[in-house]
């Protein structure tokens, strides 16, 4: 009896150190799931992608202001208005029919660079466009009517990279239909009650 304690101890000892080792790699085991969470940051990226589409829309530009730009070759980078600022080549939503000035008249890379505003066709738009100098100036500002079918500012020079979008929207058209349509629906009424009174 005494001769079978010690083998019992040894084999009571191994199954224990066995069941602490499979203890222990069960807890790291357990511990490994969390790496994942640490991966779900890139989840919150996509935020930042949706604000950069939103600017990729444009910027609504108020009728009657001025709109500057630094010449830059490699783009034009926004001055004014605040919207623009350190904007390269922003797509400019304009009003119809509404009057904008653009144009670089004080700051440039020193390189020659003019500003035009062509068509869907690549046709400049009621002759908006300067002569091509090294210098910025009041003469490198174009006055203009937003129409249309103006798409695009460019420097003639630098049409690969100096380039914008122009979006022309209706002005104030909504209103119009809206109150035509309350003018309908005024009509409307009054003949039905002229319906109503006959009736009686």
């Amino acid at each position: 009896m005494e001769s079978n304690n010690p083998l019992s101890r040894r084999r009571y000892l191994k199954v224990a150190g066995a069941t602490g080792v499979v203890a222990l790699i069960a807890g790291c085991a357990d511990d490994d799931p969390a790496e994942p969470d640490d991966e779900e940051p890139a989840d919150d990226e996509e935020p930042a992608d949706e604000e950069e589409d939103e600017d990729a829309e444009g910027f609504e530009i108020e009728p009657g202001t001025d709109i500057e730009f630094d010449a830059q070759t490699p783009g034009w980078v926004g001055i004014a208005p605040d919207e623009i600022e350190g904007e390269e080549n922003p797509t400019l939503i304009l009003q119809e029919g509404e009057d904008y000035t653009i144009g670089w008249p004080e700051e440039s890379d020193g390189a020659q660079h003019n500003i035009e505003i062509r068509d869907e066709d690549d046709e400049i738009v009621d002759d908006l466009a300067t002569e091509i100098v090294e210098e910025p100036g009041d003469d490198q500002v174009l006055e203009f009517t937003a129409s249309e079918e103006m798409v695009t500012y460019i420097c003639e020079p630098h049409a690969t990279t100096m380039v914008g979008d122009l979006e022309v929207v209706a002005n104030g058209n909504g209103e119009d239909e809206d109150d035509e349509d309350v003018d309908d629906e005024e009509e409307n009424g009054d003949e039905d009650n002229g319906e109503e009174e006959n009736d009686e």
